[in-house]
Formats: C-alpha cells, structure tokens, sequence
C-alpha cells in the first residue's frame, strides 16, 4: 500500500501546488473570506481520517453551556442523504442531518441548536438573521473552508500521525500544506497517552513549530458503556465483538484488548449500515462460544445502527462506548477560550 502511494507523487505535486494557490488566492485578498460576525470558533485540521475532531467539538459545547452561553453548532453534515441548509429538530436522524450532528442532538437536545450547510457562509447568515446575533458558532470541521474565516480556530493532529510527519494527498493524507498551521490560534496533539512526559512534549512542540504556550495535548477518556436495551451494563465481558465505521478505531481496539479478548468488525467511516451488515455481524457474533460477550460499537456508529430496532434487543447484547477528552494545562486552554469570547 505504501508503494502504491508513493507511486501517485506526481498526483500528490499537482493537488499540492492547486491548493498553494488557492490559499495564497485568500491570503491575497483575490478571493474573499467572509469574517463571521460575532464569536466563532473553527475545529478542523490539516489531514483527512481520524483525529478526534467530534470529542472536541463536545468539550466545546460542554465548556460553553457551563458558562450559560448560547451555542450552536454548524456543520456540513458530513454523509447525510438530504442537501442545503437543515435545521437539526428533535425528530432528525442520523441519515438526515450525520451521524456527528445528530450524536450532539442527542446529547444535547434542545440546549443547543445545530444548522447544517455545505456552504457555510449560507449557515452563518441563516444563524445571525434567524437564530441569535450572538450565539457562540462551532464550526465543526471547517479548517480548509475559508469562505468563512472564524475568530478563533483551533487545529487537531493526532499524537502518533502529526501532520509534520505527513504529505499531500494521495500519497499522505494531507488536505493542505503544513504551514496551514499558521491559520490556527491553537494546536491539539489528540489521543496522547494520559501519562505523556515533559520530554516528549517538548520533543513534538519543536516539530510543530508553534508558540509553545499554544499547543495543548488530550487524551481519550472511555466512558461507562452504555446498552442500547437500556439494562445495566455487565460488570466485564471474556469476549467482545468492537464494529465501527470510523476514521481510526484502534485506540478502541487497544482500550478493549486490555479487558478481554477481541474480534473486529471494520466499516468505512460514516458507514450507512444495512441490513446485510446487521445479518453478517450476528451471525460472526453467534459464533462466539463465550456467555459472557457484547457487540460494542462507538457511539458515532450507533447513531447510524440505530435505525435498526434488532439493535434495541437485549438478547443481542448491543451497547455503545462513550468518550470524552482530557486537556492537560486545560486552565490554561480554557483562559485562551474564554479571552477570545469576552473580546468579541
């Protein structure tokens, strides 16, 4: 795999230098970038896949509800079947609005408001002129959509694929070139180990090359599990079959082999699951000679599986994992946060 991609260079050279001038065109002021009036705040980062964009936007929003703050998250709505502006409402699924949006709603509810649009200017003004003036946007994953330029944006790279060690797209998995960077106000090292030490954190803030009180590090923190049947949720499991349609699940795969012992269903990220694919994965999981056994898949995922009433049956031992981040120096992050707010 890794000689076929370097075998798609020249692909790699032609999509970089599109995209140098077509940022040096914003830079320039020969497109325009439309400032968001008001506060807004921009989680994206530099690569496609899984760099734990959607537990940060969840930080956000917890962090910003605690202060009583209206929010409102804007997102593409990244595999939805429906186009246009949407207003998220307490009856949409994952199918109309993403699975993403949709874990928020139903986290969330009606503390929060979620709009959808591929255009995100045309988000922007439906939520000034229509929801509030004065609402803390998140614009979920909007790092390289500079149509719109926030007040305040922050960029993720995971601890062990950081975009410095990365190229273009296709031969890496780069959208932009890694000066991109100089955009952010601040950089996350995501899904770092709880325990990282001073050396190593200094050793990537030298890679990264950015105002070092200005790079914070997370780490994954895995909830209790939750059942879809709703009933209390074992104390361990022998035997566990993880199915996820996610960007990178192996720090799931990691976390669980660590507790029992594991078999791995892996889909596309934002999977749209079917009925063949509920057949295929009871039918791996009856095989299991365990009593003791679940089908856990990530909350992510199971906004899109639970389109499937078998799911809600407690004889096939469905359940969810939740998770949630930790910000090392988050006093400190918060003060940034919160500085930029008070500004605006």
């Amino acid at each position: 795999m890794k000689i076929i991609r370097w075998l798609l260079f020249p692909f790699s050279f032609i999509y970089g230098i599109i995209i140098f001038f077509r940022n040096q065109a914003y830079d320039w002021g020969i497109m325009k970038s439309y400032p968001i009036p008001g506060r807004a705040i921009t989680v994206g980062n530099l690569s496609v896949g899984g760099t734990g964009k959607t537990p940060h936007v969840d930080f956000l929003i917890q962090h910003f509800l605690s202060q009583n703050e209206n929010v409102t998250v804007l997102s593409r709505g990244y595999g939805r079947k429906t186009k246009g502006l949407v207003v998220a409402n307490e009856h949409s699924t994952a199918s109309e609005i993403g699975d993403e949006p949709k874990q928020y709603l139903q986290r969330y509810g009606n503390k929060i408001q979620i709009v959808l649009a591929e255009k995100r200017k045309e988000g922007v003004d439906y939520i000034r002129e229509k929801i509030s003036d004065n609402s803390i946007i998140i614009l979920d994953d909007a790092f390289q959509h500079r149509a719109v330029s926030a007040g305040f944006s922050i960029l993720i790279t995971p601890f062990d694929d950081l975009f410095t060690d990365d190229f273009m797209l296709p031969t890496g998995n780069l959208r932009e070139w890694q000066n991109g960077k100089n955009r952010a106000d601040v950089i996350i090292v995501s899904k770092s180990p709880s325990t990282i030490s001073s050396e190593k954190e200094m050793e990537i803030r030298s890679k990264l090359k950015f105002l070092d009180d200005h790079v914070f590090f997370s780490s994954l923190e895995y909830n209790d599990l939750v059942a879809a049947s709703k009933e209390n949720v074992p104390s361990d499991f022998e035997e566990v079959l993880l199915v996820t349609g996610i960007g990178n699940p192996q720090p799931l795969i990691d976390f669980w082999e660590k507790k029992c012992r594991v078999h791995h269903m892996a889909f596309p990220d934002h999977h749209n699951y079917s009925a063949a694919d509920i057949q295929a994965i009871h039918e791996k999981f009856g095989k299991f000679a365990s009593v003791n056994k679940a089908i856990i898949t990530t909350e992510k995922d199971f906004m899109r599986l639970q389109q499937f009433d078998v799911v809600f049956e407690k004889e096939n031992a469905w359940f969810y994992q939740p998770i949630s981040i930790t910000i090392k120096n988050q006093t400190t992050f918060n003060v940034l946060l919160d500085e930029y707010i008070r500004q605006v």
